[in-house]
């Protein structure tokens, strides 16, 4: 039964926590005290009773902790905080207790253990990994330290998310000093504190359009430098802090550095090979934006009289192309993307492609109105598969980016029935506005598309344990399933499926449809690069430098896109991928684009919509969430070695003879 989310309070939070830990407790002591006495060890009392605890605490962090990121009441907000805090503590000092540790080391060496294979074979080499990573090997001391350390980390990775989940900034513009800006996006802005005023805020509904489309300079430069202030001062002092605790944690271990330690358990396996994929990258890229900021100089010089792109320039400028060269109107596109058909479509897409049906279900007993709910069930014996929740509009102290939340993993339960998983996608779309429907920018759809991935890869998951659930992959393959939905979102046939004008419900034009793909890789070379920026700050704040200065990384990072340093800015402070999973990680969105895109490339070769390739990719990809290796999943679902060709094609920085290189290979060369 699900959850009523409708009637959570502060105190209801507080007490699906406690409950939680304590069963999760009581779960754990037996795994402590061992079996019958004289008895041997086995699986059953061993690593089941531990993989079921990561169940009790995921489920408490699904009714409790998960509000912190969505609810309405700023109350069970911080009921939510403190109750995420708690389960992430929990978490980080299971592997740090020297009873778990013994009574797994001894189930290891045990008759039973040697005859296993396939996933509970893994969930033991894993587990141990965990204990050897907390510190069981280190003396007593290091241990200590370590466990301290690791939960002050705690603290800081919530205190960032919390400090943006809070942040609010923006403009209070005028009209006319709107210029540019459809009437259609000024309708949806609140209301400025002074009369005559609409709030622009750093929503991304909001701040994207007006660097797209606001005809003063000035002020796009002002939201920018807000933009990139995001959190600065406040989260500053956090970010400096983490980082000198994750270089402590290396050092106890006796790595050179946090991104040593945290690609252990990455595809990549260390910072060399993230840097060798960035070094074969970069310089293409960059030929390809100095051709694209040439093109855009002109349009600037002919409006202001200054040839120098700035970064508050070029999405404006961009956009000017896709209308002169394209004739691409994004309001126009937007006309053909209501939120509704945009979500009809895409369930039917991919009902047809993975064999699904789906369901809403009313009412959602959600935390807000706004909030969808709906099932997941198999199309071929209509058994359920999952729920998921939608909560994509902005409001106020919600998360302020697109992610998808699990708030139940699937598992096998030990009276051998399923638990049916349960997610959430939190996003920021566009709102309705007056008389309109949320009509969605185009990028708007690929965001959606791309955290559909994150939906089905969660849903579908058929893993025997918690521990492998879903999303529970490599964490820099769990983008990949993500980046292949994208491909969908380009796609004229299944655009034509569903995209529709929101008054007159016909069919997007063929011609509009080809405008909008030709533009697609508009300005390809700055928007990868900046991508690529993001990924290198990441690595170079958490790489091997004894004393770091954060500005001089931020800087430097920078530099690698072509365009002048924004002065007096700290991005940093609002970019979340510092916390949360992706410290050290953030490079695994382009890593895992590789695999994406060699993905779809066997759907482009059978069929977009071809439901026995989507059937495989199912099974072989989305059904084993991280019960094996995704190298290995990979070749099971390709039926050869992976490639580059796709991705580097897609890029348009790869020579066709360069195609056939295995991703294999490029992991030495590339990355």
């Amino acid at each position: 039964m699900l959850f009523d989310y409708s009637s959570v309070t502060a105190e209801s939070v507080a007490a699906v926590t406690d409950a939680g830990l304590a069963e999760a407790d009581d779960l754990v002591a037996r795994v402590a005290a061992g079996g019958a006495p004289g008895a041997a060890a086995t699986f059953d009392d061993t690593m089941l009773p531990l993989d079921q605890a990561l169940a009790r605490v995921q489920d408490a962090y699904g009714r409790g902790a998960f509000m912190a990121r969505v609810h309405p009441d700023r109350a069970v907000r911080d009921a939510g905080q403190a109750s995420e805090e708690r389960l992430a503590k929990w978490r980080v000092a299971l592997p740090f207790r020297g009873d778990l540790y013994r009574a797994v080391r001894t189930y290891a060496s045990s008759a039973e253990a040697q005859t296993l294979a396939g996933e509970r074979r893994r969930l033991v080499d894993h587990w141990r990994r965990d204990f050897r990573r907390a510190g069981q090997e280190l003396t007593p001391d290091a241990r200590a330290e370590l466990e301290r350390l690791r939960a002050r980390l705690v603290e800081l990775e919530v205190a960032f998310q919390r400090n943006l989940d809070e942040f609010r900034d923006g403009l209070e513009l005028t009209r006319e000093e709107l210029a540019g800006l459809p009437d259609s996006y000024v309708e949806r802005l609140p209301a400025g504190s002074r009369p005559g005023t609409w709030l622009v805020s750093l929503e991304y509904p909001s701040v994207f359009p007006f660097l797209d489309q606001a005809e003063r300079r000035d002020l796009r430069q002002q939201l920018e430098f807000k933009l990139f202030n995001r959190g600065a001062a406040i989260n500053r002092p956090v970010i400096d802090e983490a980082l000198g605790i994750r270089q402590q944690i290396a050092r106890l271990f006796g790595l050179p550095s946090w991104a040593h330690y945290a690609l252990e358990v990455k595809m990549a396996g260390d910072p060399a090979a993230v840097e060798r994929f960035y070094d074969q990258l970069v310089p293409p890229l960059q030929e390809k934006a100095r051709d694209e900021l040439a093109r855009l100089a002109p349009l600037l010089a002919a409006d202001t009289g200054d040839a120098a792109i700035r970064s508050w320039d070029w999405r404006y400028y961009e956009n000017q192309l896709r209308r002169t060269d394209f004739g691409l109107d994004q309001n126009r596109v937007a006309e053909y993307f209501p939120l509704e058909a945009v979500m009809e479509g895409m369930l039917d897409l991919t009902g047809d492609v993975f064999g699904l049906a789906y369901r809403r279900l009313e009412p959602a007993g959600a935390w807000h109105p706004d909030v969808l709910l709906y099932e997941i069930r198999d199309r071929a014996t209509d058994g359920l598969i999952a729920h998921f929740y939608a909560d994509l509009f902005p409001r106020e102290g919600k998360f302020g980016h697109a992610a998808v939340f699990q708030l139940v993993s699937g598992h096998r339960r030990p009276d051998g029935t399923y638990e049916t998983p349960v997610c959430a996608i939190v996003a920021n779309l566009t709102r309705p506005g007056p008389g309109r429907p949320s009509l969605l920018r185009h990028d708007e759809v690929v965001t959606l598309f791309h955290e559909f991935g994150h939906v089905l890869h969660h849903s579908l998951s058929r893993t025997e344990f918690v521990r492998f659930s879903g999303t529970e992959t490599e964490p820099d393959f769990v983008e990949a399933p993500s980046q292949i939905m994208e491909h969908w979102a380009w796609d004229p046939v299944v655009l034509g499926r569903f995209a529709r004008h929101y008054l007159s419900h016909l069919p997007i034009p063929g011609d509009l449809v080809a405008q909008l793909v030709r533009a697609r890789d508009l300005d390809i070379g700055i928007r990868t690069l900046r991508q690529v920026s993001l990924g290198m700050l990441d690595m170079g704040f958490h790489d091997a430098s004894a004393a770091r200065d954060l500005d001089e990384v931020n800087r430097r990072t920078w530099s690698v896109i072509g365009l002048p340093f924004p002065e007096g800015t700290f991005y940093p402070g609002g970019f979340e991928h510092l916390f949360g999973g992706y410290d050290a990680g953030y490079y695994g969105y382009l890593w895992s684009k590789v695999y994406g895109d060699d993905m779809f490339s066997r759907f482009r070769a059978e069929g977009v919509t071809n439901p026995e390739v989507g059937a495989a990719y199912r099974r072989e990809i989305l059904e084993a969430g991280g019960s094996r290796d995704a190298a290995e999943m990979l070749r099971a679902f390709l039926g050869r070695e992976p490639s580059n060709g796709a991705f580097l094609e897609l890029l348009g920085i790869g020579p066709a003879a360069r195609r056939g290189h295995p991703v294999a290979d490029v992991a030495s060369s590339l990355g």
